[in-house]
């Protein structure tokens, strides 16, 4: 049973509790008035919202996702310094493109997070997933989904796909087993 359908009157714990901490943290103060307000707050807001959340899927591996933080966090590094070896040298070896990389993943939020990996990793910006189905081109399959890349120094667009694929978005499909 999940957690958040325990409780009608707090529909989202997680999120309560992070408001009432952000709440206490920002007045900088623990008086007796702003733990209520805080409290009041923490519960009002999630209840007044819930109706208006898009369903997600849950973590279900939260080691797994510790794990894929800690090595974005070393990529995020690790790309700053290659970033600025690039800037600093000359600018005739640059090779800016855009890459078209096929998504597995189905639901917004994993993508979310796989396109904002792209965007935090230095010489990587996410442009856009598409195709919206206002705009897919007729023979298109409406079901597969792309996220466009731009690329400030693209080599090789095979070996670039494969390494997003394995590295960001197979981790992302076992968190969220989707």
């Amino acid at each position: 049973m999940r957690l958040e359908a325990r409780f009608s009157w707090l529909p989202t714990p997680f999120r309560s509790l992070l408001l009432f901490v952000v709440w206490l943290l920002l007045n900088n103060t623990l008086s007796l008035g702003h733990i209520i307000l805080g409290a009041v707050l923490a519960i009002l807001i999630p209840l007044a919202t819930y109706p208006f959340r898009t369903k997600q899927p849950l973590i279900m591996k939260p080691g797994l996702a510790l794990r894929h933080l800690l090595l974005v966090l070393y990529d995020i590094i690790t790309a700053n310094v290659q970033v600025a070896i690039l800037i600093l040298g000359p600018t005739k070896k640059l090779n800016p493109g855009f890459v078209k990389v096929p998504l597995d993943l189905t639901h917004s939020m994993p993508i979310t997070i796989l396109a904002s990996t792209v965007s935090l990793t230095p010489g990587t910006v996410s442009a856009e997933v598409y195709p919206w189905l206002e705009s897919l081109p007729e023979g298109e399959d409406p079901s597969q989904r792309y996220l466009l890349i731009h690329v400030l120094n693209l080599q090789d667009e095979d070996a670039l796909i494969k390494t997003i694929k394995q590295r960001y978005e197979a981790p992302l499909k076992e968190i969220f087993e989707c």
